[in-house]
């Protein structure tokens, strides 16, 4: 039975174990372990015990990487890599700026910037936020905080901008990765969580002359003043839309090489995968074993998992 168009497929993030290849799949074999993340097109759900997948989804699961951790993990790495190194090229001495840093994204993005030489500010929407970011180390190497400074907006009584120039010297942040930002007053916001966004503003202010800003709120709107501000800056503004490397083929090489090295880090123990709840527990953002959708026709170049 197909989907209806208007609802798209849950559980898309999928690990497990090669059962059976088509005559021209050429990177697997049966018995093989993967992981990969099933793209928007298909109308399955990963959420099952078989599916049907095209080779070019997939990339090999380390042995020592636990099935929860690689479908737990290979999103927000795949988001964190397009942010950091594809729309804003962060690179050793650079000052990033990563919002909500306890957020399951958030982590693996200030591990990765940190792991490449940056320097990390991070927020926090509660003391609890805050004191899990503070505890943050390198699982190797120096046992310094990962994180230079810990902003705690929880209150809404802080600063963002203010804090981030301060930290700075007064320079602004190279790359900014926000979680959301807000358009209007705080008083305009139906949420709490809304309230604690920093401003549009307040971005651009922070942000160093050349400096990256790179965003998750589809619905931006930036007005000639801040359109003149960017430009006074040279600074950019992209669209963090990890989808868009299935939407053309010229991109598949460099999307599986991302989805590797991902899983790369977690082997070698350079991600941690330890994320906090709303309740104050760790947790893994995945379910089962093998969760997979399922296809009746095995194609020339699929696997069934």
């Amino acid at each position: 039975m197909k989907m209806k168009k208007e609802f798209l497929p849950i559980g898309r993030e999928i690990a497990g174990v090669v059962l059976e290849v088509g005559s021209k799949v050429s990177f697997f074999q049966p018995d093989d372990e993967v992981v990969g993340i099933l793209p928007l097109d298909l109308e399955e759900s990963g959420l099952c015990e078989v599916a049907l997948v095209h080779e070019h989804y997939l990339v090999h699961k380390p042995e020592k990487v636990p099935w929860i951790e690689a479908a737990g993990t290979v999103r927000d790495g795949l988001r964190a890599y397009t942010a950091l190194h594809y729309l804003s090229h962060v690179s050793p001495g650079k000052t990033v700026l990563v919002m909500d840093g306890a957020s399951p994204f958030g982590t693996i993005a200030i591990q990765l910037a940190q792991h490449r030489g940056a320097k990390v500010i991070s927020t926090a929407y509660s003391l609890e936020d805050k004191q899990y970011l503070e505890r943050l180390r390198p699982p190797v190497g120096t046992r310094q905080p990962l994180i230079a400074r810990v902003i705690d907006v929880s209150n809404g009584k802080i600063d963002v901008a203010e804090s981030c120039l301060e930290e700075t010297g007064g320079l602004g942040v190279d790359i900014v990765l926000d979680a959301g930002v807000r358009l209007y007053s705080k008083d305009d916001e139906s949420t709490l969580k809304q309230q604690l966004l920093p401003h549009k503003h307040d971005i651009i202010t922070l942000l160093s002359v050349g400096g990256h800003w790179v965003t998750t709120e589809k619905n931006l709107q930036l007005d000639p003043p801040d359109s003149n501000c960017l430009f006074l800056k040279g600074a950019t503004v992209s669209f963090l839309n990890e989808e868009v490397w299935n939407l053309s083929n010229v991109q598949q090489g460099k999307y599986l090489c991302i989805l590797e090295d991902v899983m790369e880090k977690l082997s070698n123990s350079i991600f941690s995968t330890v994320w906090k709840s709303n309740g104050g527990s760790t947790f893994f953002p995945c379910g089962e074993r093998i969760p997979y959708g399922a296809q009746q026709n095995l194609n020339e170049e699929c696997c069934w998992l």
